[in-house]
């Protein structure tokens, strides 16, 4: 049990809960340790449990909710933790809300009704510090969620180019190739490298930027203006 992977549920329907906890309690290595029907009471639960040092490695965020909803929750708990890791769970297939919660930090977003084989799926890969958004389906999000990021009215005040100007010639093409859209296995293919190399290079872009996954790393690049075209 210790060895498992703690994952918290918030969501304000008791069956979509209830039907998770089942499905994820179901698998060896994964242990339900606390369930939340709203944000308030969700924010409670996850300070507690962090100074009981059983703090979640996942908590899978349902969007609207009473009290607080979903957004707002995950703005205080990843503000409070560096090493949790955030799913927001939506009935919508593009949610302005996911939107801004990916921008907070969010590793991504599920859709209630996806298949149990995706959810489990997606839990180990946002564990592993990958998002659970496609990496091919990162162009069709990030265009969409453009037009919701404030551009800077001039250079100096543009977010992240500090960061960015930290990173090496090929990491910075990474990261463009990134935001477009590829896999590592593309990103392979397109510059000739092993798929070792490609994952340290996109190891050491997180690092530089100080982004928790690549999906949070793309949307520093469209932030700071990176992707024009």
């Amino acid at each position: 049990m210790n060895d498992s992977l703690k994952i918290m549920l918030v969501d304000d329907q008791f069956l979509v809960r209830n039907g998770l906890s089942m499905l994820i309690n179901s698998q060896p290595d994964f242990h339900v340790v606390a369930e939340a029907s709203d944000g308030e009471d969700a924010l409670s639960q996850f300070l507690q449990l962090q100074q009981e040092n059983r703090e979640p490695h996942i908590v899978m965020m349902d969007v609207r909710m009473p009290q607080m909803n979903g957004l707002e929750a995950t703005a205080h708990i990843l503000r409070s933790s560096t090493r949790a890791r955030i799913i927001m769970l939506t009935t919508f297939d593009i949610d302005d809300y996911v939107f801004e919660a990916i921008r907070l930090g969010a590793s991504g977003f599920l859709l209630k009704d996806a298949p149990p084989e995706e959810l489990l799926t997606a839990i180990r890969t946002v564990h592993r510090g990958d998002g659970v958004i496609a990496p091919s389906a990162t162009k069709r999000l990030m265009e969409k969620m453009v037009p919701l990021i404030t551009k800077p009215s001039d250079s100096t005040t543009t977010p992240h180019l500090e960061r960015i100007a930290s990173l090496t010639g090929r990491e910075h093409e990474l990261l463009l190739l990134m935001a477009r859209g590829m896999t590592n296995k593309e990103l392979c293919e397109f510059l000739f490298l092993s798929e070792a190399t490609v994952k340290t290079h996109v190891s050491h872009i997180l690092a530089k930027l100080g982004a928790r996954d690549r999906v949070q790393a793309v949307v520093m690049a469209y932030e700071a203006g990176l992707m024009k075209n």
